[in-house]
């Protein structure tokens, strides 16, 4: 069992051994654009802001960086590797090591660079004051041998994420939020299941680059990113592929979820802020909260797993007090309903995320969330859902209708007493199982805030002030 001490020991240790090892590696010397070839580059905003240039390659050296002109050296995040094979959420016949025969380089950005290029593509760099800002989720398409559920990844009727990413680009936005669930392909195509057939799967490279990079490619490319953690990036399912690719902060071998040994570091990280500058004359930021293991019920707090979420919502209160109007950011709805069909064929709505309501009323009984919360998107769900309050509750949003296997769609029309919180009282209710995105954008000192289908269709139009929302 680990107690809250035991638990920043390792983490101590760890850095420790990271320190050490850091200061004896010589990094890899760069490549020229003559001989480099690229798999993916991008741009992932992390803790303050801070924005770094990443970059994944076969080659066996990091591509050419340049900033304002200046070519400047790429340091060597993770080295490819097969690491030997490790317990997932599958037995281990319907398993397989996970293979990255790929590089993964990344650097710095300045606050004020004005341009930057990888391998002579340039990057999205992140505006100081963003205004117009995208959001989606559970893009991934399924392969899940346990649910018997085989997406056709190889129509675009089934699996939309591409055809979104595409039509998302076009929107031009200044930043791009993942609310977490990249990956689906956990398992093989059986042989009787034509839309599938030959798709890569596991946890290695080619399932990411399928699954998430070849699609997201026209995304990544137009803005910088915001990467939610979502419970498919566990590291008994793509935590690997997560801490390499994906994590803002730096890769430490010993959270890579590579040794399951060393899960309960390698399935938890700490809440960070990202500002948004000023709106008007109120600041405004993001706060990134990792829920990829909650569980689906209440913890008990003998739950190694407790002590480590109660020190992280204490970092949540923390970081709402460092702005004015903050978001909420995680994988798991917390204000959020959840569809199941029914024996009877009726539809049931399901409250949300049980175990951190729990923990999270021992601070804040009625609301939940810190005062200066005002609105938590969330994914998980495959919808999209808004819902917004009578009671004095941030706004919920959900954005995880990205083209994985869509949930059933509830009646807008909540009924009498149902409500995702036992204190909250729900005013507005709207969702959709269409394939689609979220687009936020300032309009003076609030938010119009839209939901689009995976074609350009508007679904939905609100207005966001505060924690008051209406739509349209």
């Amino acid at each position: 069992m680990y107690t809250i001490k035991r638990y920043a020991n390792l983490l101590l240790s760890v850095l420790a051994v990271v320190y050490v090892s850091s200061a004896c590696t010589t990094l890899s010397p760069q490549s020229t654009l003559q001989d480099h070839a690229l798999e993916a580059a991008w741009v992932v905003i992390g803790e303050g802001g801070q924005a770094s240039a990443r970059a994944i390659t076969r080659e066996t050296v990091c591509p050419e960086f340049r900033q304002d002109g200046v070519v400047e050296t790429m340091q060597v995040r993770v080295a490819a590797s097969t690491p030997a094979q490790r317990p997932t959420v599958s037995t281990p016949e319907l398993s397989k090591p996970s293979a990255f025969p790929v590089l993964v380089c990344e650097a710095s950005l300045r606050a004020d660079a004005k341009s930057a290029q990888i391998a002579g593509q340039a990057l999205a760099l992140p505006k100081p004051n963003p205004q117009k800002i995208l959001i989606i989720g559970d893009t991934g398409c399924r392969l899940q041998q346990n649910s018997s559920y085989y997406q056709g990844c190889d129509d675009a009727k089934k699996w939309g994420f591409p055809n979104l990413a595409k039509t998302a680009a076009r929107f031009q936005p200044d930043l791009v939020i993942h609310v977490g669930d990249y990956h689906y392909r956990e398992n093989a195509c059986p042989p009787d299941q034509a839309l599938c057939q030959n798709s890569p799967w596991g946890y290695g490279w080619d399932t990411w680059q399928a699954d998430f990079f070849a699609p997201a490619a026209p995304l990544l490319r137009v803005a910088p990113w915001v990467m939610v953690r979502g419970n498919h990036e566990s590291c008994a399912r793509a935590g690997q592929g997560w801490w390499r690719f994906l994590d803002p902060r730096p890769f430490l071998q010993e959270r890579s979820c590579d040794l399951a040994a060393m899960d309960m570091v390698g399935d938890f990280s700490a809440p960070y802020g990202i500002p948004l500058d000023a709106r008007n004359a109120r600041s405004a930021q993001l706060i990134i909260f990792d829920s990829a293991k909650i569980a689906g019920k209440v913890l008990a707090k003998t739950d190694p797993s407790y002590a480590i979420y109660k020190a992280q919502l204490a970092a949540v209160d923390e970081l709402a007090g460092k702005a004015d109007f903050s978001i909420f950011l995680n994988h798991h709805p917390i204000l959020g309903f959840a569809s199941v069909k029914e024996a009877s064929g009726a539809l049931a709505y399901y409250p949300g995320q049980v175990a951190l309501q729990a923990m999270m009323k021992d601070s804040h009984p009625e609301r939940l969330f810190p005062p200066k919360v005002q609105a938590t998107i969330s994914g998980h769900v495959h919808l999209f859902e808004e819902i917004s309050f009578a009671s004095d509750h941030p706004t919920q949003f959900v954005s995880g209708n990205g083209g994985s296997s869509l949930d059933l769609a509830l009646p807008n029309q909540v009924p009498q007493g149902i409500t995702p919180f036992e204190q909250a009282r729900v005013a507005e209710f709207f969702n959709s199982d269409e394939v689609g995105f979220m687009l936020m954008e300032r309009v003076g000192d609030a938010w119009k805030v839209e939901a689009w289908n995976q074609d350009g269709n508007l679904l939905k139009r609100c207005r966001m002030q505060g924690q008051a929302t209406t739509c349209k």
